[in-house]
Formats: C-alpha cells, sequence, structure tokens
C-alpha cells in the first residue's frame, strides 16, 4: 500500500480543514485521532478527497502508514496536550521524524520542547481561521532551517498565495514562528477593537443603524483600510439574526472571549520592554467586557453613554481618518516588538518577510501590508511610523483620530485603544518628555542617579543627596 507524505494528528475544526487542504493539494496524508469515531466519519465525509486520505485507529498503524523519514502535524490543544501526544509518538519514531506542533503554542513551550526533544521539531503558526485553514493559510515556521525546507513544499502548497508568492516563510530558529504569529495574534486584538470603537461612535454616538453602519464598512474597504477585519465587520453589520429578523449585533451578548495569545503578546512585550499600549487596552477591553454585571451596575450608578447627541461634532469621514491613523500605529507597535524580540533571542526575524506574509491567508492582512513590507525593506531599524508614506498618513490623519476620541471622551464613549494611539503617537513625536521627574523622585526616594544633558554617564544626584 502507498504511503503517505505526511501526518496529522488532531480533527477538531483547524486539523480536519488542514487536512483536507493537503489533500486538495494531491499530497497524501494520514490522520489520527483520539476519538476513531471522528477518524472515519472526517474520511467518509472528504468526498473526492478521501483518495488521499489514510484513516487510522492507532498510533502504531498512524506510524506505519507514513513514508520515512516521517513528517507529523500535531493539531491537539496547546499546553499539556502537546507534550502528551509527542510522548506518546517518540517512541513509535525513528530519530529523523519530525514533528510539528502547529497549533497556538506558547513560543517560550516551543523553546522547551526544542531544547529536550529527541527528534526534529518545529513549531509553526498557523493564521487565517478554518477558511484559511482550508483554503489557504499564512504559516509562519520556527526550528532549524534543515527541518523547515523537509516539508516547505507541502506547506508553501497549502498557504495563501499572494500574487504568486506563498505565505508559507521560515522566521528563524527555535520558538520564532510561534512568537511571530502571537504578536500577529496581539495586532488582531488592537485592529478589532479599534473597528469595535469606531462601530460604538457610530451606533451609540451618531445614531446609526445597522445596515448603514455595514455600508460604511463596505465603503471603507474600498480606500486605505481595504482589510479583511474591516470587510467582515461590515458583513457582520448588515447581516439579520435568523430567530428573531433583529439585526444579529443586536442579540450578540457584548462579552467577548480570548485564547490567551494577545495576552501571551502583551506580557512578553513588558519583558522585552517594547511598548504596545494598542494591544495591551484591547486586552484590557476583552476583560472588562466580561464584566457584564459590574457593568450594568456602573450604568445604573452613573448613567450612560450618549444616544444619538454626536452628529455634528464628528462625521463618518473623520473616523476612517481615525481607524487609519490607529491602524497605522498599532502595527508600528506590533513590528517594532518583533524586531525587539529578534535582537534579544539572536533570531534575526525578518521583518519584511513577515509583513509579506501576512499579506494573505491570515486574520490582519491589509491593502497596508504591501507598503510596509516595502518600507521595511529600506529601513527594519526605524519605526514604521517613520517610514516616509505612513509619516505622511499620520500627518494626514492624526487631527481626526485626536477629534474623534476627543468628542468620544467628552461624552462617555470608552475608547482604550484609540486613546492609547494618539498617546502613543503624542509621546513618540515629543523630543523632550516629562521622565526627568520621574528620574528626580526615583533619586530623591532611592539614589538611582540619573543621567545629565550636559554630562556623560547615568549616576549623577540631585542636590537633595547632599
Amino acid at each position: 500500500m502507498a504511503k503517505a507524505d505526511i501526518g496529522l494528528v488532531g480533527l477538531g475544526t483547524m486539523g480536519s480543514a488542514l487536512a483536507l487542504n493537503i489533500a486538495d493539494n494531491s499530497f497524501d496524508i494520514a490522520v489520527f485521532n483520539r476519538t476513531t469515531e471522528k477518524v472515519h466519519s472526517f474520511h467518509d465525509e472528504a468526498g473526492d478527497l478521501a483518495d488521499h486520505i489514510t484513516p487510522t485507529e492507532t498510533l502504531e498503524e498512524f506510524v506505519a502508514a507514513l513514508k520515512t523519514p516521517r513528517a507529523i502535524i500535531l493539531m491537539v490543544p496547546a499546553g499539556k496536550p502537546v507534550d502528551g501526544q509527542i510522548d506518546a509518538l517518540r517512541p513509535l519514531l525513528d530519530d529523523d521524524d519530525l514533528i510539528i506542533d502547529a497549533g497556538n503554542a506558547n513560543f517560550h513551550d516551543t523553546i522547551a520542547r526544542m531544547e529536550c526533544a529527541t527528534g526534529p521539531f518545529l513549531g509553526i503558526g498557523v493564521s487565517g481561521g478554518e477558511e484559511g485553514a482550508l483554503f489557504g493559510p499564512a504559516i509562519m515556521g520556527g526550528g532549524k532551517r534543515e527541518h523547515w525546507d523537509r516539508v516547505a513544499p507541502i506547506l508553501e502548497a497549502i498557504a495563501a498565495d499572494y500574487k504568486g508568492t506563498p505565505c508559507a516563510t521560515w522566521m528563524g530558529e527555535e520558538g520564532a514562528g510561534h512568537f511571530v504569529k502571537a504578536v500577529h495574534n496581539g495586532i488582531e486584538y488592537a485592529d478589532m477593537q479599534m473597528i469595535a470603537e469606531v462601530y460604538g461612535i457610530m451606533r451609540d454616538g451618531l445614531g446609526m443603524d445597522m445596515a448603514s453602519i455595514g455600508d460604511t464598512f463596505a465603503r471603507w474597504n474600498e480606500g486605505p483600510l481595504q482589510s479583511y477585519l474591516v470587510e467582515i465587520s461590515g458583513e457582520v453589520a448588515s447581516a439579520t439574526d435568523s430567530k428573531t429578523g433583529k439585526p444579529i449585533l443586536d442579540v450578540i451578548l457584548d462579552a467577548a472571549g480570548q485564547k490567551g495569545t494577545g495576552r501571551w503578546t502583551a506580557i512578553e512585550a513588558q519583558h522585552l520592554a517594547a511598548p504596545v499600549p494598542a494591544i495591551e487596552a484591547a486586552i484590557v477591553a476583552r476583560n472588562l467586557s466580561s464584566r457584564k454585571d459590574e457593568r450594568a451596575m456602573g450604568e445604573s450608578l452613573f448613567g450612560a453613554g450618549p444616544q444619538s447627541i454626536l452628529q455634528g461634532a464628528v462625521t463618518l469621514d473623520q473616523l476612517e481618518q481615525a481607524l487609519i491613523a490607529g491602524k497605522v500605529i498599532c502595527y508600528a507597535q506590533g513590528f517594532a516588538m518583533i524586531a525587539a524580540a529578534s535582537d534579544n533571542y539572536g533570531w534575526a526575524l525578518p521583518l519584511p518577510k513577515i509583513a509579506e506574509n501576512w499579506r494573505a491567508g491570515c486574520i490582519i492582512r491589509s491593502a497596508m501590508l504591501d507598503d510596509m513590507a516595502s518600507a521595511l525593506t529600506e529601513d527594519g531599524t526605524r519605526n514604521l511610523m517613520f517610514a516616509p508614506a505612513f509619516a505622511q498618513y499620520l500627518k494626514d490623519n492624526h487631527g481626526a483620530l485626536r477629534q474623534v476620541v476627543s468628542v468620544g471622551t467628552l461624552h462617555g464613549i470608552a475608547m482604550p485603544a484609540l486613546a492609547s494611539g494618539v498617546a502613543y503617537f503624542d509621546a513618540m513625536r515629543t523630543g523632550r518628555g516629562t521622565a526627568d521627574m520621574i528620574q528626580g523622585q526615583r533619586d530623591f526616594f532611592g539614589r538611582h542617579g540619573f543621567g545629565r544633558v550636559d554630562a556623560s554617564g547615568d549616576d549623577h544626584h540631585g542636590p537633595w543627596d547632599d
């Protein structure tokens, strides 16, 4: 019997879609799931692709169905399930058989797994949701380049394609792939939050109905904001609930979930001293959204924000401009964090390639990413906000961002991510800030020392030291 080119363990939503994608690209794949029924139902429902799929009932049968040296993709929940699956597989494998963790792993866990691995190991980030996994995701690889090269033909074939370039890229050693995927997800959190804040202004401040909001997002998607998230925001706003006939957003509970990758990004940013306030604000907003009872109590105590009172105070054009500026600032923070990690971990992360990798397939795909790739190719050491094209975006649009945040704040509409964008922008364009006061305070109570503008060194002290 002919043996499979690659194996996959874990036939959940993402695993099943990825397996079908592999089969649809004419690669033979063996599949295994801890529940045998799932394996057979998946094979039975694969239609014409079933000829490329080998269902297996035991790990021994699964391993035996693969060509050597073997390559096995794990699509199991992050954390202990990954370690358990590796422990179950390794005794059955040869020394040169490759295990690929394609789940949402914490990159620190990936590094630890590589350090103790008894055979080849890759950690790859896969973005695009179920649709991306099925029709072409963005894939971010981490580990030894030679191990990536072994499976690159398959991964590049199943990845999204941007004008002939596959969105499957080796990012670097160790946990580089999962790290880049985590930052992708952090940017995703911030982008979604900023869109939600602008939606809130339209709904609560301008009194727009959902159909008009949907049309507005659709129009914006034809300009600089063209992106997957803006596109689907228009579709979500325009959708109708089949049970009640109401706009679907009117019946969705306003409590956002999260899987943890965005939170990991914010935590790691603190370790790297890489400021990502837009991502942090988005995480805080999600956490606050889950406190539904407390928010209801707050509304009863302090009153709600405005209902249709902002006409004339802010326009739809200003909202679009605010979102453009916020998006540039958010992505600039994300790429600056990637650059900091590249230096800290010695990964030499390819910033232009990362931007190119995100142009298709992934959740944050956006028309701006092509220009970002060009800007990072010109100079990967500067903050993306300072690249000519994006500096012009900010010159043209930061006034509108400031206006939108000011109006929202004056009228009690929470705008944490967009407000953080204003603060970051202002801090990054202020040649002399106010940290001199902080350094003076630190020296006063702790004799920590400070630098002087007229002398070298950072061990100077104030007159209170006497």
